[in-house]
């Protein structure tokens, strides 16, 4: 690939990990060379919809999930606000990558609590099996 990329192969590239369309949406990071993308990035995220939230301000019930993305130092890790539930009276709501660690789980986990800033689009809020979170 050619070292400069052009503002429309720049569009088209991130709509694709956007939309996860031709890229699985995972772990992306947000460099070109020694050029850090993350304010493209953003950029787009929010002409597709994401906005900037806490995991508190995201719009969601239990047995429902809403796409969203987490950035840190260069690297955008795609995931998920939805609900935990541990049981029939325990529920935790909280962002989780698809990214696993090493035991299986989130490896990023940011709970409703934690003032971290992700872009989630409420807009493409999808039902889900409250009861086995992971299959996603």
């Amino acid at each position: 690939m050619p070292d400069a990329l052009s503002q429309a192969e720049l569009h088209a590239l991130f709509s694709d990990i956007i939309a996860g369309r031709d890229v699985k949406r995972s772990r992306h990071e947000l460099r070109w060379g020694s050029r850090d993308l993350t304010l493209e990035f953003v950029a787009s995220l929010e002409r597709h919809g994401y906005r900037p939230m806490t995991v508190a301000d995201v719009k969601a019930a239990p047995g429902e999930r809403v796409p969203a993305f987490f950035i840190e130092h260069g690297i955008a890790y795609f995931g998920w606000v939805f609900w935990e539930k541990f049981s029939r009276l325990k529920l935790r709501k909280l962002f989780g990558s698809v990214v696993r660690n090493p035991l299986g789980d989130w490896a990023i986990q940011i709970p409703e609590k934690r003032r971290s800033v992700i872009y989630a689009n409420p807009a493409h809020r999808l039902e889900m099996d409250i009861e086995n979170p992971s299959s996603f």
